[in-house]
């Protein structure tokens, strides 16, 4: 069995040591978790981040996160999705995972007729050399925790006060400003069948829950 949770938004800090407690306490029954939520504003610095590319961070709260990756902003309309998994017991590498989130954003953007690529040099997804979602993990005990952050209609203005994922030129965009008017709980209804199916658990059972 899979849950998948709505969560709504969240503050990212208490959901962050949830996700920590979850991945400490699992046992080999617990069932993997899939939770969709967002965030107030927020930056967050991977354990690989360095100071510089934290350029003016102003009123927005900076936290200080063991995913992996440098820095990033989290904030209203950007849907998080964080696949809580068993690894081992699902028979998937870090880099099925990676994949698995990037090929979802892929599909997903290809069906508003957008092209959307990753980047090996970058995990992430790109359209026109603009990123629209990033990928952050930690695995621990075997299991993962952390995601892909998606943007759906997110202000864009906090990018700018940083070097998005350590790249001082990289641009960031939304699906808004691609043309896509979709609902966002459709967005996550498609996100989420297909992180399903390229994780090969489209034949396990849904539970959605708080």
């Amino acid at each position: 069995m899979i849950i998948v949770r709505s969560l709504g938004q969240q503050d990212y800090e208490p959901l962050w040591r949830r996700m920590q407690d979850f991945t400490d306490t699992r046992t080999a029954e617990t069932p993997d978790e899939i939770w969709f939520t967002e965030h107030p504003p927020v930056f967050t610095l991977g354990l690989n981040s360095s100071p510089e590319h934290l350029l003016a961070p102003g009123d927005i709260p900076v936290v200080q996160v063991d995913r992996g990756g440098q820095v990033t902003y989290h904030g209203p309309g950007q849907l998080m999705i964080y696949p809580l998994i068993d690894l081992k017991r699902a028979k998937l590498g870090v880099r099925d995972l990676v994949t698995g989130l990037e090929q979802c954003i892929v599909d997903l953007a290809a069906s508003f007729g957008i092209e959307a690529v990753a980047r090996k040099d970058a995990p992430g997804v790109y359209v026109d050399a603009r990123k629209i979602a990033s990928v952050g993990l930690r695995v621990r005990r075997g299991a993962s925790f952390h995601g892909m952050a998606l943007n759906i209609e997110v202000d864009l203005e906090p990018f700018s006060r940083i070097n998005p994922c350590g790249f001082s030129d990289l641009e960031v965009t939304d699906l808004r400003h691609l043309g896509v008017e979709a609902a966002h709980a459709d967005i996550q209804s498609h996100v989420q069948n297909g992180l399903l199916r390229h994780l090969s658990l489209q034949n396990e059972e849904i539970v959605s829950g708080d």
